[in-house]
């Protein structure tokens, strides 16, 4: 018999509406066959799951979670887009970064992204490390220039850099109401990185000129990247880039700006992460809240973001570099929902230098993918109405405001970075990450989870590096600095003996009994550079002896079943150390075992477990 739905529409409507009281009933049964006795809400919290900036992920969200003053696109607050067709009519802006300082080998790359889907450059100019001033016009010889706009990145040369470039447009026929891009001024910005106390005269006077003459040139980038990138949370990026945002409106409204005049100067750049939710409410949460500033500044028809999402270098791993292809197709898919006007996907092989053409082609192509098969820009603000994403706005918001507001209060933003409270606040936050990261809490694929100590090193020339040695400027972390630095130090074993330093696997019993264990231990082992031996597949006492000498290790490790621990680890662990272990672990929970020197377990500290094996190894 078919039931007919009362409506004609709803697959449910013959079925009652469950309770959340339901909900957690079922959830209790689940946790209590796995060990948990939870009942009511605490069933809810222990599936739930603890983020930066005191925020918490639950596991289930209903319409009361929904936001009601979310507005449209392109009204305030500006929380579903800056604009009214948001990125439907040609999807975002494909904007690919540059670093390379031979103008004709620039050219040859620019004009390659050109003809393959990037649609404006982003480029560093001037100084050490960039293209040189005089050599933009050969590095953008056969660009057109009224198609694609420029983004300059010139902090030490910022005046030659901007006067080249409308020099440029000018010779080349480009009608000044036609000129785009942004001028990238953003000494705030120069000065976290480096420590060399901003002047914001420079960044005024370029304002000045594009306001009066170049009405679709911005002047100014508010960059959060320097924030992200010492470590910061999503909410301190956000509230420090509010920070600079407002330093800058008081600086151009100081010298006679309107209010309008000087939003529009302002371009936002954030960092987009492989967490694919915090990315998308990141950029409706700094929507919303930059709206929220201009209200309060006296123009709230102003409120409208420019912002421009960056594929996080922090990210961005050293060893097997391939995975970031896939981070940084999730972050750019979080961009896009999120709504970013421009998109920049750092190449795969970023953290390693240079990067060739096939990297630089695959990072434009993922662009293309999402927008054109994916058709990911054809709707406004997909993500709108997710009672979780709404959820996280409203909450990485109100984290972010606050802490705009402690700044605020600290002086403003120049105030905090020179008194070193915002050091001090990055430190504190990446210390808190770092041990997740060390245990493994914050798993990094193909580093800390599933490694390849045996993998073909990826080698790419050397990248010029603007902010490398200056010293009073914030840190720049990565996540797998910790493990590459474990992973650095096995590297010069394999050089210096021909071998990687080695631990034993001594397996009790039958596979079913040690596999999983094994497995946990290999990895492990493995993200230190550490090569695991497991031969034979399983040792009594009798041959552990034996098995340990073959493998030529000094350190070993137990592998099995609770079970069989009781029965034989003792055993075992007494044979190992008479065949000359000098440490032996346990994979498991700790417990009192004689001859176990130390145990291994899931959210125990990976790389002080790692660090004190290569220490014993006398592995430099």
């Amino acid at each position: 018999m078919t039931v007919q739905p009362a409506d004609g529409l709803s697959p449910a409507a013959a079925f009652p509406d469950p309770s959340p009281d339901q909900w957690q009933t079922l959830v209790e049964g689940v946790l209590r066959k796995s060990g948990k006795e939870v009942s009511g809400s605490a069933a809810e919290e222990a599936l739930s799951t603890t983020l930066e900036d005191g925020l918490t992920t639950r596991p289930l969200y209903t319409a009361q979670d929904d936001s009601p003053d979310t507005g449209f696109p392109g009204s305030a607050p500006f929380t579903r887009g800056s604009r009214a067709e948001g990125n439907a009519a040609g999807g975002w802006d494909v904007r690919q970064r540059h670093t390379l300082t031979d103008p004709a080998r620039l050219n040859e790359a620019v004009l390659g992204d050109l003809e393959n889907g990037v649609t404006s450059l982003w480029l560093t100019v001037g100084g050490p490390v960039g293209v040189p001033v005089d050599g933009l016009a050969r590095a953008l010889e056969g660009v057109y220039l009224d198609l694609a706009p420029i983004a300059l990145d010139a902090p030490a040369d910022l005046d030659a850099a901007a006067t080249e470039l409308l020099r440029l447009y000018g010779e080349r026929g480009v009608a000044k109401d036609e000129s785009r891009g942004t001028l990238g001024a953003d000494p705030l910005g120069h000065e976290a990185r480096t420590g060399v106390e901003a002047d914001l005269a420079p960044t005024v006077r370029w304002a000045r000129v594009c306001e009066a003459e170049y009405p679709r040139l911005r002047a100014v980038a508010v960059d959060a990247l320097p924030y992200h990138e010492a470590g910061g949370s999503a909410g301190e990026e956000l509230g420090l880039s509010l920070a600079a945002g407002v330093a800058y409106l008081r600086a151009l409204t100081g010298a006679g700006m309107s209010v309008e005049a000087a939003c529009g100067q302002l371009e936002f750049r954030y960092a987009a992460t492989a967490d694919q939710f915090l990315t998308i409410a990141k950029l409706r949460a700094a929507r919303r809240l930059w709206a929220r500033v201009a209200e309060a500044s006296g123009a709230p028809a102003a409120g409208a973001q420019r912002q421009h999402a960056v594929s996080s270098p922090v990210m961005m791993t050293r060893r097997d570099p391939w995975v970031n292809m896939l981070r940084t197709t999730l972050a750019t898919l979080g961009a896009g929902v999120g709504g970013a006007d421009s998109v920049t996907v750092l190449p795969f092989d970023h953290a390693l230098g240079l990067p060739d053409a096939f990297a630089r082609r695959i990072a434009r192509n993922t662009s293309t993918i999402l927008m054109e098969e994916s058709h990911l820009a054809r709707v406004i603000d997909p993500a709108g109405g997710s009672w979780y994403v709404e959820r996280l706005t409203d909450e990485l918001a109100s984290a972010a405001w606050a802490f705009f507001q402690e700044t605020e209060r600290a002086g403003g933003l120049p105030a905090a970075l020179r008194s070193g409270m915002v050091a001090e606040r990055l430190a504190a936050t990446w210390a808190a990450r770092s041990a997740k990261l060390a245990r493994r809490k914050e798993p990094i694929t193909g580093v800390s989870e599933f490694p390849q100590p045996g993998e073909r090193p990826v080698e790419r020339e050397p990248a010029p590096d603007a902010y490398a040695g200056a010293p009073g400027g914030l840190p720049r972390v990565r996540r797998d600095e910790a493990f590459e630095a474990l992973r650095a130090r096995s590297d010069a074993h394999l050089a210096a003996t021909g071998s990687r330093p080695k631990v034993f696997v001594a397996a009790l019993g039958p596979a079913a009994a040690h596999t999983a264990r094994v497995s946990f231990a290999v990895n492990l082992f493995g993200a230190g550079g550490i090569e695991a031996v497991h031969d034979p597949v399983s040792v009594e006492a009798d041959t552990a002896a034996d098995a340990l000498t073959a493998a030529g290790a000094t350190v070993a490790v137990l592998c099995s079943s609770d079970a069989l621990y009781a029965e034989r680890a003792e055993q075992v662990a007494a044979a190992l150390k008479s065949a000359g272990a000098e440490r032996v672990f346990l994979a498991g929970r700790p417990s009192e075992y004689a001859g176990v020197d130390a145990y291994i377990f899931a959210g125990c500290d990976a790389v002080a477990v790692l660090t004190s094996v290569l220490d014993r190894m006398g592995v430099a």
